[in-house]
């Protein structure tokens, strides 16, 4: 199937399946989990996934971004491009911890059209959405937890923070798209970012996150939507407004006192 920015949402989201069935057949024939040599935390299957990836895609006249390949194909006025993690989770995936995944989000210059996540260590726990649609988990609605405050929450984590932000408890699984699918289906009440990530770890699951109604923002108030592989962000996630404010106000703390211990 060919799409392109006139095509229907449903028929975008037919082809990013598609392309996350090519990546888990690469993945369950593969055996080799050592570093590609092309550049450092790349693994060998992160290449061979990403092939398998970008030839479904260039075949159904879709632009790229992918972590691994960068920007690929012609992304003219009517035309998609494909932000892509073929393999978000690498370390988790070569150390079989269960939790590493494949994002996909179809964007054309006007904004998201259709985004898909793929757990692939099953290959069939999926969480998809397409924009004015909702959000969905293998064709279940999605919604999120209505906490009111951190200290009741649950919060998914990615880096190391300075302090102890009041949480009540909090999860460091290591694939940023599947942890803030989590959000959007009531699983943790928000996600926080403590460094920055490339568009291809976030750009499907924040998609998803707000068609399921999740608070939604960037740290330093930036678009989402990135389309340069050097472009990076801080997203902040969480199921309530209360909760997001009081995360992003834990983010800003977490930045004052890491300057000031480089001072």
């Amino acid at each position: 199937m060919r799409v392109n920015r006139f095509s229907s949402n449903d028929d975008i989201l037919t082809v990013l399946h598609e392309v996350a069935d090519a990546v888990h057949e690469v993945l369950a024939a593969n055996d080799d989990w050592g570093l590609s040599g092309r550049r450092a935390t790349q693994y060998s299957i992160d290449v061979k996934v990403d092939e398998a990836a970008l030839s479904v895609l260039h075949g159904a006249g879709c632009a790229v971004l992918s972590e691994e390949s960068e920007r690929t194909g012609e992304w003219g006025p009517d035309d998609l491009l494909v932000v892509m993690d073929p393999l978000d989770g690498s370390s988790n995936a070569s150390r079989r911890v269960p939790w590493y995944a494949t994002a996909l989000a179809a964007i054309d210059h006007d904004g998201q059209r259709a985004s898909l996540v793929v757990n692939q260590s099953t290959g069939t726990d999926r969480w998809w959405a397409v924009t004015g649609g909702g959000a969905y988990r293998n064709g279940t609605l999605l919604s999120p937890r209505h906490a009111h405050s951190l200290n009741e929450s649950v919060i998914g984590v990615s880096g190391t923070p300075l302090f102890h932000p009041g949480w009540a408890q909090f999860r460091a699984m290591g694939a940023a798209a599947l942890d803030l699918c989590l959000v959007a289906q009531g699983a943790l009440d928000g996600w926080i970012d403590y460094n920055s990530h490339g568009v291809w770890d976030y750009l499907a699951s924040t998609h998803i996150c707000s068609e399921a109604g999740v608070h939604v923002t960037e740290w330093q108030g930036r678009s989402l939507v990135a389309t340069n592989h050097s472009d990076r962000r801080t997203p902040i996630v969480a199921s309530t407004p209360q909760i997001l404010r009081q995360l992003v106000d834990v983010r800003d703390r977490h930045e004052d006192e890491r300057t000031r211990s480089m001072s």
